[in-house]
């Protein structure tokens, strides 16, 4: 039987809000993958210099340091947790590495992430054994790692390190910035592990609900100790190719970086009620970050300008993850 006039308007009227409705939650699912895009559009109209390789390793190079910071605070928040002491734990690594500018850089390498995973060993413990709020306890250490970088050295700056590590921050291996490498090594391991691994499937099931990990056999303390270990390991690492980038360890190395890292994370869909999120959105997170942070300066506006645009970023962040939990 033949169909009328009237069924084939709301035959076709139904299939395009179908393909409206589908369209939307493709947009929503990869939302951030879709500010990027526009962003880098956005960016290359506004500067004809944005799109020159120059200034795209520049961005790559700056966003390194973000990077590796953000990989630790990913694994940290899809627990439900928080860290702001991934900045301190850099800055102690810097001097660690500084106070070792002349041993062996597998000696001073191997100090500077130990101090770093021991102030992550110091937070998971505190916080999984003595169930303390990971906000008051990072505050704390944020607090303590800094005070032991300045007290190294008196709060002076030490000059010069060993010629690997100069290499690690300054060097290039096929016209790519060896931190850039690191940065990419860390997220490409980071996405393995939480994709395709036991262990990154029972950090999930812990963010998302602990009583039930627990329940399932999962030691929940173990991976949020693990957790904090992470990124105080590549917070360290971070702070090492740092030196090499600067040539001079900075007590003050860091400082404020620990927001930027979790902005990044936030940016890129992992969110603090834990068990959601992952790698992927991450580094699209700190790209975005980064490419603001350049934009910016290419158009000449000022760091405090920056700060305000760094904010609104992640607030709309926040807000449009919040929605699209409530819905």
């Amino acid at each position: 039987m033949k169909p009328t006039e009237t069924e084939v308007i709301e035959s076709q009227q139904s299939a395009i809000k179908s393909y409206g409705v589908n369209a939307l939650k493709i947009i929503s699912r990869f939302r951030v993958v879709v500010v990027f895009l526009i962003l880098v559009i956005t960016s290359s109209l506004l500067s004809e210099n944005f799109f020159t390789i120059g200034n795209i390793t520049n961005v790559l190079r700056q966003a390194s340091f973000n990077g590796l910071l953000a990989i630790g605070l990913t694994f940290v928040i899809l627990t439900a947790g928080i860290d702001l002491s991934v900045g301190s734990a850099l800055g102690l690594a810097t001097m660690v590495a500084g106070l070792l500018s002349h041993q062996n850089p597998i000696i001073l390498i191997g100090a500077a992430v130990l101090a770093g995973a021991l102030m992550g060993l110091i937070n998971g413990v505190t916080i999984a054994k003595l169930h303390i709020e990971p906000f008051v306890v990072t505050l704390a250490t944020l607090s303590i790692g800094r005070g032991i970088a300045l007290l190294l050295t008196g709060g002076y700056l030490v000059v010069g390190t060993t010629a690997f590590v100069r290499w690690l921050g300054t060097g290039f291996v096929l016209g790519v910035p060896v931190p850039v490498i690191v940065m990419a090594i860390g997220f490409f391991i980071a996405y393995i592990v939480l994709r395709y691994t036991p262990y990154g499937r029972r950090m999930y099931a812990v963010g998302a609900n602990q009583e039930a990990a627990r329940l399932a056999g999962i030691d929940v303390d173990l991976h949020k100790i693990s957790a904090y270990v992470i990124a105080g390991v590549v917070a360290a690492m971070a702070g090492v190719i740092l030196v090499g980038r600067l040539g001079v360890s900075d007590p003050l190395a860091g400082t404020g970086l620990e927001l930027d890292a979790i902005a990044a994370t936030v940016i890129g869909g992992t969110t603090f009620e834990g068990g959601k999120g992952g790698i992927a959105g991450t580094i699209i997170g700190v790209l975005i970050l980064a490419m603001v942070n350049n934009i910016m300066n290419l158009l000449g506006f000022s760091p405090y300008a920056q700060q305000v645009a760094k904010g609104l970023v992640l607030a709309a962040a926040v807000i449009m993850n919040e929605y699209k939990r409530r819905r």
